[in-house]
Parts: structure tokens; C-alpha cells; sequence
């Protein structure tokens, strides 16, 4: 073996379509055919968009629970000079999902970014950009996003009412991310701390029941409770 020979490793972070099939990059589906293995948060939501494009490569799972412990293992992948791509089940990995702790212990243990990995190796970190729920909700909101606040997820109970009086009191436009679950709960607490504040709630982006509703908290109690169920993870905007 040639003692001068540099075995490159590279990890791609690729995004995925939010909802619509139709919306991965040709970049993207390039990196897929080339790659050696996919991690993904669910290896059953990647293996319908792979099957949709007829593109079969081998499928590892790396969720939140496992991605410090799936790390280490993609770390050796990639500096034993493979090619190896992480997605998350939709969207942009790292935006409130999987993908930021595995990023950093790349870059961490082995000083990522077109380093020296050890063992004769370098590896890259590269992203393959794409949809986002964040920057789609945005984009049809009707609202000036020159500057804004993200939050993600709130916290389900410690921390909760200290964010939502944080948001109504903000002088820029707040986005997080909300489930259906708790979303008339999220409607009813902004509705008490902050009853004439402009929300813009979006549902089910880029699918075929795509829906933005918008109105004061209360209004959009009344529109939400109207409906027989709210299905879809919801991008909510709260400005003044």
C-alpha cells in the first residue's frame, strides 16, 4: 500500500422534502446514488422517497437516542475513506431534529471540515441544502422576515410560560414549531398573555391539504377547534 496515499471520508447532510416527493434537489438524489451507506431518523420514511426514485443503498438508524453512540461508528466509516450521508425524516437536519450533535463530534474528534482524520485520512463535512419548514412558512407568511426569532419546539412544561411571555414580548417576529397534539393549548396560552397578537399558523406544507391560516389567538382557537382533527406538524408565527 502506498504510505503517501490519502483515503478521503465525507459526510453529507442532506435535506429532505417536508412533504411533496417532488421537492429533493437533483444534488441530492446525485449524493444518495453515490454514498456508501444513509442514516436516517427513520430508515422507513428515507426508503419511500429512495423507492420513488429507484435509488437502493444500505439504510442504518440514527435518531435522537442513538446519534452520540451511531457517531462513533460513522466516524470510523469515514475514515476508512467511505462516503456516508445522514437525513433526518424531513426537512434540513440539525433544524430541530437530529444532525447538530453528530456534526459536532465529527468535527470534534477528528477536526472535520477537510481535516486529518488519522490513519492516513481526511474527511469533509458538507451539506446539500433544501426544503425547511422554517423558510417555507416563512416565505408565504406575508410578513417581514428581515430579522426573526426561532425556538423550535417549547418545552412541554419546565420553561414553557417563561418562553411564551419571552415571544409575545419580542419586537421581531417569532417562529416555532408546534405539534397538533398541543397546538389549541399553544393557541389558548398566547390568547391569555397576549390576546391582540397576529399569529400565522401553517400545517401540512407543500402537501395537498396546505393550509395558512391567520388572525388573533382567539380567532384561530375558534377556526382550529372547527375542524374535526389537525393533523400535520404546524410552523407557527407570532408577530405584533
Amino acid at each position: 500500500m502506498n504510505k503517501g496515499l490519502i483515503i478521503e471520508g465525507r459526510l453529507s447532510i442532506v435535506a429532505t422534502p417536508i412533504g411533496n416527493l417532488e421537492d429533493i434537489t437533483l444534488r441530492a438524489l446525485r449524493t444518495f446514488k453515490e454514498c456508501d451507506v444513509i442514516y436516517a431518523e427513520d430508515t422507513r420514511v428515507i426508503s419511500k422517497l429512495l423507492s420513488r426514485y429507484e435509488i437502493k443503498k444500505p439504510l442504518q438508524r440514527l435518531d435522537a437516542a442513538t446519534e452520540l453512540k451511531k457517531a462513533e461508528e460513522i466516524l470510523a466509516r469515514m475514515e476508512a475513506g467511505e462516503h456516508v450521508v445522514f437525513v433526518s425524516d424531513a426537512g434540513t437536519p440539525g433544524i430541530s431534529d437530529p444532525g447538530a450533535r453528530l456534526v459536532r463530534h465529527i468535527r470534534t474528534s477528528a477536526k472535520g471540515g477537510s481535516a486529518s482524520g488519522g490513519n492516513g485520512s481526511e474527511i469533509k463535512i458538507e451539506a446539500i441544502p433544501g426544503p425547511s419548514a422554517l423558510t417555507t412558512a416563512l416565505s408565504i407568511a406575508g410578513i417581514d422576515a428581515t430579522e426573526f426569532t426561532f425556538l423550535g419546539f417549547l418545552p412541554h412544561k419546565k420553561g414553557r410560560q417563561t418562553a411564551i411571555k419571552r415571544m409575545v414580548a419580542s419586537e421581531i417576529p417569532v417562529v416555532l414549531y408546534e405539534s397538533p397534539h398541543r397546538i389549541l393549548k399553544l393557541m389558548k396560552e398566547l390568547s391569555a398573555a397576549a390576546p391582540e397578537c397576529r399569529v400565522t399558523v401553517a400545517r401540512e406544507l407543500t402537501k395537498i391539504y396546505e393550509e395558512i391560516i391567520a388572525g388573533t389567538p382567539q380567532e384561530l382557537i375558534e377556526q382550529l377547534e372547527s375542524k374535526k382533527s389537525a393533523r400535520g406538524e404546524f410552523v407557527v408565527i407570532i408577530s405584533q
